[in-house]
């Protein structure tokens, strides 16, 4: 890694028989803030107080509750801005080789941070009350050194990394949410095509997909191409296009059956979608 063979490395010495420490530390030691790196992984959460990390280059400010990810050889170093107690997860990677023989993304917090990941994990994810209760158990089970302890803190240590691979992939997470929002749209196409008389608003289709109707109305276009309304007016002009062609019904009853509750608004805009009037189409 370029500029780390200027920086002298931290020797972590971690014991052989059980690989990881669990510490906390209240400020900033003149150790945390010269920049340095090591060869363990490090999981920071910040008990109290705020500041601001530096790891290769990139500035994240810290406060109460964050959780940090630092890879092994990452060049970083903390300073704090309010009275900080940091809690501190320190493990040698080689102590999960037999996990990532059945999940080889095991450590991608880790390896991909920058790609990924994020060093900072997002506070605003619902799913981080989660990792922060994990996070406490290992330190009490850690502390308290009880029967079986080292088994304990091993398996949160297993399920802190699963839910932040399931949760904080910035891929997997846009590649859930594009399936969640594709599942919701195709629901709300479903039934306009079913009711396509009824005269349809921006709320009821939004309520249909349980969504608000700016954040309907942005997933919409975003995966459809054109806005929810527009859409609509655009499914029902097809419709009456195919009613024109293959039925003898009265062009104000086609405008009816398909949602146009004015004839002469349902002409203007079969005009100026279709190119042509509703009476030309009949014609043809």
């Amino acid at each position: 890694m370029n500029g780390v063979s200027s920086v002298i490395r931290d020797h972590i010495q971690l014991p052989q028989s059980f690989p990881i420490t669990i510490t906390q530390t209240v400020g900033v030691s003149p150790a945390f803030q010269r920049l340095h790196w090591h060869n363990t992984l490090e999981i920071n959460y910040i008990h109290r107080g705020k500041g601001y990390y530096l790891i290769n280059g990139n500035r994240y400010e810290f406060e109460e509750g964050d959780i940090l990810f630092i890879n092994s050889n990452d060049l970083h170093r903390a300073f704090e801005t309010e009275e900080v107690i940091f809690g501190i997860i320190m493990f040698d990677p080689a102590y999960l080789a037999l996990e990532q023989r059945y999940d080889a993304e095991l450590l991608n917090p880790f390896r991909e941070v920058g790609q990924r990941f994020d060093n900072l994990l997002d506070r605003d994810r619902k799913e981080i009350a989660r990792l922060r209760a994990i996070i406490t158990d290992m330190d009490e089970e850690y502390r308290s050194k009880e029967p079986h302890y080292e088994v304990i803190v091993r398996a949160q240590l297993l399920r802190l990394l699963g839910l932040v691979n399931r949760y904080f992939d910035k891929g997997a997470a846009e590649k859930r949410l594009k399936t969640r929002g594709m599942e919701a749209i195709r629901c709300v196409l479903h039934e306009v095509e079913k009711r396509m008389e009824h005269p349809w608003t921006l709320k009821e289709l939004a309520d249909l997909a349980h969504l608000s109707p700016s954040r309907f109305s942005a997933l919409f276009t975003k995966l459809v191409g054109t806005s929810p309304l527009n859409y609509l007016i655009q499914l029902r002009l097809s419709y009456a296009v195919e009613l024109l062609e293959t039925t003898d019904d009265k062009i104000i009853d086609i405008a009816a059956s398909c949602g146009f509750r004015n004839l002469s608004n349902f002409n203007r805009l079969f005009k100026q979608h279709i190119g042509r009037m509703p009476s030309d189409v009949r014609e043809k």
